[in-house]
Formats: C-alpha cells, sequence, structure tokens
C-alpha cells in the first residue's frame, strides 16, 4: 500500500530544513489518521529543548514529553521537531511552554486526549515539571485527564 502523506500536502517532511528563529506554530502540520475509530497512544520526546527565561535571558533546557491519543488528524513528527525548535529563543516560563504547546496541538489536530510535561533542568538547585492535559469535554477523554491529572505526580 501507497503512502500517501506527501500527497496530504506535507511541506516539511522530506524537503530542506529552514528552522525559525522565534516562537512558529505554522510550521506544525497534519496528516489523517488511518484508523481514527481506535484509541492508541502516540508519544513524542524531545529531550533536547531550548526555551529563554524571559526575565534573565538565560536558556533553561527540558525534555518535553507529548502523549496523545489521536482523532481524525496526527501530528507530523519533522514539523513538531521544528515547531519545538521554535522556542529556542523565545522567553516564556516552564508552565507556560507547557501551556502554549498543548494548546497549538489542540487547536492544530483536536485530538481526543492530550497531555505535555516538561522536565526542565534544575535552576538555582530547583527543577520544574509542569503538566498539562485535556480531554474532549462530555466523553471518556475528559474523565481520563481528569484521572491522569489527579493522579499526576503521585506516582
Amino acid at each position: 500500500m501507497k503512502d500517501t502523506r506527501k500527497d496530504e500536502g506535507l511541506q516539511a517532511l522530506g524537503a530542506h530544513t529552514t528552522y525559525s528563529m522565534d516562537y512558529d506554530p505554522s510550521v506544525l502540520e497534519t496528516f489523517q489518521n488511518k484508523h481514527p475509530m481506535n484509541d492508541y497512544w502516540v508519544q513524542f520526546n524531545c529531550p533536547e529543548f531550548t526555551s529563554l527565561c524571559p526575565i534573565t535571558g538565560q536558556p533553561d533546557f527540558a525534555e518535553i514529553k507529548i502523549m496523545y491519543i489521536p482523532a481524525e488528524k496526527m501530528v507530523e513528527s519533522k514539523s513538531l521537531k521544528l515547531y519545538l525548535f521554535s522556542f529556542r529563543n523565545h522567553g516564556d516560563f516552564h508552565e507556560d511552554c507547557v501551556n502554549i504547546i498543548m494548546k497549538d496541538l489542540i487547536k492544530l489536530m483536536e485530538p481526543k486526549y492530550i497531555e505535555v510535561t516538561g522536565l526542565f533542568t534544575p535552576r538555582g538547585g530547583i527543577s520544574i515539571y509542569p503538566f498539562a492535559n485535556y480531554g474532549i469535554p462530555g466523553t471518556k477523554y475528559e474523565r481520563l485527564a481528569e484521572e491522569r491529572f489527579a493522579r499526576h505526580g503521585s506516582v
């Protein structure tokens, strides 16, 4: 069976890589989920995420973990890499980065469920690990979000 992802209008996949020098959600691309009736997890780990402290301008380093249950659309991985890279010169607090990433991905692909965790390296001896999640309201995915949120940090 021929993979038609290139036929779906994807621009980043297989093309010369151009890196945005500031936050740029417009680089995100999607493709059709071939199994929208199935519930399954997709997980991305970005162990080399960087952003800037909005006060000091100093770099912050983190591993960003994104897990989602797709609906009709899925995020294309190279475009996600370019998007996450676009935070490199962007100044925002850790908690803001995690929430911005989650909201941009919700807007992009309308997943059934999504969670984003930032494992930021210590600054001044303190690590910050923000977590944000979302499930479609009024569905079992909203209940999943509530359950995972309630249990987060207790593991």
